[in-house]
């Protein structure tokens, strides 16, 4: 019986992992539908392990965003206890970690280990994994040994069932919550039958559930079909890729919907969460198969944006809604009118913050307001810690106030700019102004400072030093009318 809060794996009915297919919109079309369980695309590791977590309060989304901006993963509440984040990987050092950063976003990580496509088996992983059940165990054993939630596998079969049944008992054995399996072998398509009597072998031979793969062309069509393939293969559940994507209503107890409507209903999804434009055309064509040449389907095609994809399903006036709600939160978040979500890391007080250059004066600067402010409260001089991130060499600082701590969730490209964030998040806990563009002036920082001139003293030089100053000022702006600085 599964632990309290953890997911189950049995007697569910699942979409499986599909690339370019299982975003954030398909997920939750499919959980609208019916689907118990959602697995996200294979995301893989080096890539994963690159990316920083960002809460998107203007999406209302934790975002996993590449170097390079790019959004690899995005999830949101609706699906947390029921999403699992599927995993491209050969490394369990590198698995790990990026288990661990998805960790608390996720219900569960399996392993992909049954893809058969290039871009997953050239780095050893999928499908490639089949022919080392060393380097199978090694992964599976760190990852149930180092995170807290369910982890499982999907893998195809091997060429005989001998091998077959030997592999998933092998798998049983490291821990993991579940296998899925797809009755094909690695080199077989969608066209070969499925090996049905490899699936009944392998359920029959461990006692973890055993979800069936593989059964959308010939076996599963409608929802009555599902407990009926269920049933067959002796699997505790089932998991539907093709059938799903092309109408997710499979999933519908009610029966299935037209696909006009589920296409809607997708790419309201997709409006609300800002899918990539090509990704949410990819889907919408899958969906209508042999219909793309069709006149909805030519409109789909020519589309090139969110906008347009929007008109040629009549979403005009939802899209145009959804984009004013949108701004409407950038416009109040960028006003301070949406206040950022506190979170203690144990002594830590965090806060999503990024120290953006253009949003101060040139002179002026967050850790120079903090410093301003710890002065006029004669307290000492912030502290600051810095740690550096190997796998990106990104920086993430620490600021200590009064015994107290503060950092940004965030990583930035430099040490500068991540002890800037720490002071954010300070400066916004306690309200103290920190020199933002349009801010009003609060007194905190002299005239000299915010228009960038030397400091003249603050009470601590005498007269003579400050005569000497001005002397060798006024020499100087002779010789020039620029000062480098």
């Amino acid at each position: 019986m599964a632990a309290a809060g953890r997911l189950s794996f049995s007697n569910i009915t699942a979409l499986a992992p599909m690339v370019r297919v299982g975003t954030l919109p398909m997920r939750l079309l499919a959980l609208d539908y019916g689907a118990d369980v959602v697995y996200c695309e294979e995301l893989i590791d080096i890539k994963m392990a690159k990316c920083q977590r960002v809460v998107n309060d203007v999406l209302e989304t934790v975002d996993f965003v590449a170097p390079d901006e790019r959004v690899m993963f995005r999830t949101c509440e609706r699906e947390k206890g029921r999403v699992v984040f599927q995993m491209g990987t050969a490394d369990p050092e590198r698995a790990l970690v990026v288990a661990r950063l998805v960790e608390p976003d996720v219900a569960a990580i399996d392993v992909n280990m049954g893809c058969p496509k290039e871009y997953s088996t050239k780095g050893g992983m999928g499908a490639a994994l089949l022919s080392d059940p060393d380097k199978i165990e090694a992964i599976l054993r760190k990852l149930v040994a180092g995170v807290s939630i369910p982890i499982t596998c999907k893998i195809r079969i091997l060429p005989s069932l001998d091998e077959t049944v030997s592999l998933v008992q092998r798998i049983e054995q490291t821990g993991v919550a579940a296998v899925a399996v797809h009755g094909r072998l690695k080199d077989e398509r969608p066209r070969h039958p499925l090996h049905l009597d490899y699936i009944q072998a392998a359920a029959g031979a461990v006692s973890i559930p055993v979800i069936a793969n593989g059964g959308s062309l010939d076996l599963v069509k409608t929802n009555k079909d599902i407990e009926d393939f269920r049933r067959t293969s002796g699997a505790s559940s089932v998991m539907l890729a093709r059938a799903a994507m092309w109408n997710a209503s499979v999933f519908r107890a009610g029966g299935p919907l037209p696909l006009e409507t589920v296409m809607e209903d997708y790419l309201k999804h997709a409006i609300r969460y800002n899918n990539h434009a090509f990704n949410t055309k990819y889907c919408l064509c899958q969906m209508l198969r042999d219909k793309v040449e069709s006149p909805l389907g030519r409109r789909v095609q020519a589309a090139q944006t969110s906008a347009e994809i929007s008109e040629a399903l009549g979403l005009q006036e939802f899209y145009q809604q959804t984009q004013d709600k949108l701004q409407a939160r950038r416009d109040a978040a960028h006003r301070g009118g949406a206040p950022e979500r506190l979170v203690m890391d144990g002594d830590v007080t965090t806060m999503v913050v990024r120290f953006e250059r253009r949003e101060y004066p040139p002179h002026i600067t967050p850790k120079m307001f903090l410093l301003e402010w710890s002065r006029k409260e004669k307290l000492q001089q912030p502290l600051y810690e810095t740690v550096q991130r190997s796998q990106d060499r990104s920086f993430q600082s620490i600021v200590t106030v009064e015994g107290k701590r503060y950092r940004s969730t965030l990583w930035e490209k430099s040490k500068k700019f991540a002890e800037q964030a720490a002071a954010v998040v300070f400066l916004r806990v306690r309200g103290v102004p920190e020199g933002r563009i349009g801010e009003e002036d609060s007194g905190l920082v002299c005239k000299r400072k915010r228009e960038g001139q030397p400091d003249r003293g603050a009470g601590e030089e005498d007269s003579n030093k400050r005569r000497v100053f001005e002397a060798q000022r006024e020499t100087r702006s002779g010789k020039s009318q620029g000062v480098s600085v």
